[in-house]
């Protein structure tokens, strides 16, 4: 049986044993509450020796005897919610089954995942129902004794009650009316964010705080820009291994933000250590790239191939190039599956978080609203002679190639103004969207050049075949002439890109 996923919206209260449920029959749109049904629930916790799931908010673990036995992994998402992954139990009991470990390595990474905590809860359930007989929500009523691994110098067990309620059908607006009635009732609103996070109290490391001074250095930016990366690492990993939708190409582009803004502050950064981690994100990016160019193309070309008339398009031309690209997409996913479960990642993830927490700096660090302009301007610089290579190189054949060059150059400018937005406010963000602009024309000239020689290869092989490739001809035209249009759309942007 295959993983499922829900967003779980829940509330959860501490309650003296002797407050009783109160009447939910009153709160909006209920008009029915079920009979209490108990549940004998025991759950697992697993982590690794220093926790590091506990100490970035995951949880793992192995539940029975309820309705949804099997392996939890549940992720924050965003304030009062938590995305939970399911796995069914399976033939592993005592072990953490390989397809569950793999949903959390950006944390475990390649350490042994080992029990932490054991849970075990006398559960009564309430649902509450609206008038169609759908289920709005559920009210749990949890008494909890809770065991921490010897490991963890786990004490006598601890026991308390408290009370869950959890959204399935209903709203924002039922949730703040039960918090009121509960709230009436005797209930606080909890003392951790989960049972685990009680359980295991101060034993959790506690990540570092850091905010942004409001008068920052230039180091600081780096800081905070690179932060926001390594973060975005953090949660795209998960995101690939399950094949969310675009979570290939937000993966990358983290890494190519934080790539970027390890070239652009090197003056304030020891040069060694920051060029060493740009050469393993210029591997992860590489190893990320295939399936994602791939998936670009897919779509790229069956909308265009829908476009033609029906006429003109001899044999199976959508067919033949999904058929192609699917078979990369699938065989740069593995790659990329497998770059994320090598010991090579591991430690980039490693070095990255020492990178956030300790930047490796130079002594040339200044104050950002004296210093950044000139970072800028150095990046602005870079961009200026790419482009003046590629006008030189059009009577070289060699444009595309330039171009291409100009665009990376672009996108240099464009993370370095996004970094610099805390210094520079609206001057910043006004050069960062001028060089999108850059990028994403340049963009869809360099997807052109792509396009051209994947279609020229299955064009060949179409005519090897014994096919008719008069198709692919007319698409190779098209994104010729889609190459051209940008190129020139380039050309009579590039002098409106001023740096301020």
């Amino acid at each position: 049986m295959a993983a499922t996923e829900q967003v779980e919206i829940e509330t959860k209260y501490d309650v003296d044993e002797r407050v009783s449920v109160p009447a939910l029959h009153g709160l909006p749109g209920v008009v029915r509450v079920s009979r209490p049904v108990t549940l004998e629930l025991e759950a697992v916790y697993y982590d690794t020796d220093t926790l590091g799931l506990a100490a970035n908010q995951v949880t793992l673990r192995r539940r029975s005897g309820g309705e949804d036995d099997g392996w939890h992994v549940k992720f924050p998402k965003s304030s009062g919610e938590r995305l939970e992954v399911h796995h069914p139990l399976g033939r592993s009991f005592r072990k953490v089954p390989i397809a569950v470990v793999r949903t959390v390595r950006v944390h475990a990474r390649d350490n042994e995942l080992v029990p932490v905590v054991t849970l075990s809860t006398k559960r009564v359930v309430r649902r509450l129902f609206d008038e169609s007989g759908n289920v709005l929500a559920e009210l749990a009523d949890d008494r909890v004794t809770a065991t921490v691994a010897p490991e963890l110098d786990g004490a006598e067990p601890e026991t308390w009650r408290e009370w869950e309620f959890e959204l399935v059908s209903g709203d924002e607006e039922l949730l703040a009316a039960a918090g009121a009635l509960l709230g009436s009732a005797g209930a606080t609103p909890a003392v951790g964010p989960s049972k685990l996070a009680r359980a295991l109290g101060d034993r959790v490391p506690a990540r570092a705080e850091w905010e942004l001074p409001d008068k920052p250095r230039t180091s600081d930016l780096f800081r905070a820009y690179a932060s926001a990366q390594v973060q975005a690492i953090r949660d795209r990993d998960p995101e690939v291994r399950r094949d969310v939708p675009d979570s290939i190409h937000k993966f990358r582009v983290a890494t190519r933000r934080l790539r970027s803004a390890l070239a652009t502050y090197r003056p304030v950064l020891d040069r060694e250590a920051g060029d060493q981690i740009r050469t393993e994100l210029k591997w992860l990016a590489g190893e990320l790239g295939v399936a994602r160019d791939a998936e670009v193309q897919r779509e790229h070309f069956a909308a265009e191939v829908a476009e033609q008339p029906v006429e003109l398009v001899m044999g199976r031309v959508a067919g033949r190039i999904d058929d192609h690209l699917r078979g990369v997409y699938k065989e740069g996913r593995a790659g990329a599956l497998a770059a994320l479960e090598s010991e090579r990642y591991f430690r980039l993830l490693d070095t990255l978080d020492e990178l956030i927490a300790q930047p490796p700096l130079a002594g040339h660090d200044r104050k950002a609203a004296k210093q950044i302009h000139k970072l800028l301007d150095h990046d602005w610089k870079r961009m200026r002679k790419a482009v003046r290579r590629s006008e030189v190189a059009e009577t070289t054949g060699e444009q595309d190639h330039e171009l291409h060059e100009v665009r990376k150059a672009a996108k240099r400018l464009r993370y370095a103004a996004e970094s610099a937005v805390p210094a520079l406010g609206d001057d910043a963000a006004d050069l960062a969207a001028r060089a999108e602009e850059v990028q994403e024309v340049l963009g869809a000239h360099q997807d052109s050049v792509v396009s051209r020689d994947l279609l020229r290869q299955l064009a060949v092989q179409v005519h090897l075949d014994g096919g008719n490739a008069f198709t692919f001809g007319r698409l190779h035209a098209a994104e010729e002439q889609r190459g051209t249009d940008s190129r020139d759309a380039f050309y009579e942007l590039w002098p409106k890109l001023k740096l301020a």
